[in-house]
């Protein structure tokens, strides 16, 4: 029996073949840092980490795709790929702009769908509508959450709440939009309950995918200087393991996990540095999961998911 149900066997059993994502740089801002919600971003958060090795700014969506695809075809003997929309906030744009980029996307021979990874409160109706319009090949919506807790959203300068996320996982569910959810682990005043009480919300709304992060320091956020000062610890990594397959034993098993844990270039991690080394991290894991005899899905209980008793 398999430990978890992780993004790669979804695709080779959708596609047959190997699938890999390739991140995007679409030139949209976020929401967050251009005054349209708030200034600074996230505390944690600076986009320079997510942009690809050599990235030529300015760059065509087509041009990136031919680049990437490319080098990822090279390295992995990827088949198909996925146009990954991940830098910024994918969804705060023009929606004329919006849709011109995602056609251009899957114009693209060899990609099979798109991923675009947005916040909760970016996904109004004419987006939704768009997203509908573009499911003729595979499509996920990624939302960051990070955590189920209002307090540390709000501590975190998130600027949404729990709820707005309940919001947009139903609207995109009434559409029939898949949604992968990103977790933090971590976040400053968060206990082990509080990172299991966000995979339980997240297995109530029924999330078809998760993303799983550990705290990560980077260089140039607020949250370094608050790591500098004393004030924020970052967990150790078989912490971080536990953490992980106490999720995983909550959501339900046929939850697509994207992956166990988060990435950054090693040059900007101030800590943990154990956070450069993915393979150590899923290692540990999956090494865990097996001492524990533990599986995804073993203490899922499926619930209403209704907003208002997902939210008590």
């Amino acid at each position: 029996m398999k430990l978890y149900n992780p993004l790669s066997g979804y695709l080779k059993a959708r596609f047959g073949c190997k699938v890999f994502k390739v991140s995007l740089d679409a030139g949209l801002t976020c929401p967050n840092r251009d005054g349209t919600i708030g200034r600074g971003g996230c505390a944690y958060c600076e986009p320079e980490t997510l942009a690809p090795l050599d990235f030529e700014p300015g760059a065509s969506i087509k041009a990136q795709l031919a680049r990437e695809m490319e080098k990822v075809r090279t390295r992995h003997k990827a088949e198909r790929f996925i146009a990954y929309f991940q830098i910024n906030t994918g969804t705060h744009g023009p929606l004329e702009y919006l849709e011109n980029i995602w056609r251009e996307a899957l114009e693209v021979p060899g990609v099979a769908g798109l991923a675009i990874s947005t916040r909760p409160d970016c996904v109004g109706e004419e987006v939704m509508g768009l997203l509908s319009a573009l499911k003729e090949k595979l499509l996920w919506l990624e939302l960051g959450l990070q955590s189920s807790s209002d307090a540390t959203l709000e501590r975190s300068g998130r600027g949404h709440t729990a709820g707005d996320f309940a919001d947009a996982v139903e609207r995109a569910h009434a559409r029939s939009i898949p949604v992968c959810a990103h977790i933090i682990a971590g976040l400053p005043g968060e206990d082990a309950g509080a990172v299991i009480r966000t995979a339980v919300f997240l297995a109530r709304l029924d999330v078809e995918g998760v993303k799983f992060h550990q705290l990560q320091v980077i260089k140039g956020t607020r949250l370094e200087k608050e790591y500098l000062e004393g004030k924020v610890a970052t967990l150790g990594l078989d912490e971080y393991a536990r953490l992980v397959v106490e999720s995983l034993r909550r959501l339900p098993p046929e939850t697509v996990i994207h992956r166990l844990s988060g990435e950054a270039p090693e040059r900007y991690i101030v800590a943990p540095r154990w956070g450069a080394n993915k393979f150590q991290i899923s290692e540990r894991i999956l090494n865990l999961m097996e001492s524990m005899g533990a599986r995804q899905g073993e203490l899922f209980t499926p619930a209403s998911t209704r907003t208002a008793e997902i939210l008590k």
